[in-house]
């Protein structure tokens, strides 16, 4: 079950692409948006994360804060943002501890292709300054990207 739309975000804390703590509570009076993604480096993440990083101006000017969540190693999400300028926090959940607590862990990636298990669904959760769920996106189709403008839209 995810997590929906007015209920208290789950607290974390997790290592980024530099191998610094991150913790949600770091972010207090700010909104977040959460993003889960799958797998650092494939087609579709790389362009999710280049939108973000591209728009990132027009976050922080709604005072917003992006993360990135995936359960790739901190050494995958390092070369990954170096490759491609992310200049946002990626976060290691290598323990799924944080996707499960979400309820955005796969129980297959890709039926039929790759059958992986245990990776996030794409997914976009904004966390509102009082610590709340203001918007929850899971996408069922890991080749669907998040809607861009109306985590926008929430966020004003």
């Amino acid at each position: 079950m995810s997590i929906k739309v007015g209920d208290k975000a789950p607290g974390f804390t997790l290592v980024n692409q530099n191998m610094e703590k991150v913790s949600l509570n770091d972010f207090n009076g700010k909104q977040v948006v959460l993003l889960f993604f799958p797998f650092a480096g494939s087609g579709v993440c790389t362009k999710e994360m280049c939108n973000f990083r591209d728009e990132l101006k027009k976050y922080e000017d709604l005072n917003a804060q992006v993360l990135g969540i995936s359960v790739d190693s901190v050494y995958a999400l390092k070369a990954w943002s170096e490759k491609n300028n992310y200049t946002f926090p990626l976060l290691s959940d290598f323990n799924k501890e944080v996707i499960k607590e979400y309820g955005v862990l796969t129980d297959k990636f890709a039926p039929g292709k790759l059958d992986y298990r245990g990776v996030a669904k794409r997914s976009a959760f904004v966390i509102g300054k009082d610590g709340k769920i203001k918007y929850a996106e899971v996408l069922e189709n890991p080749g669907n990207e998040p809607n861009y403008e109306a985590i926008k839209k929430v966020l004003q």
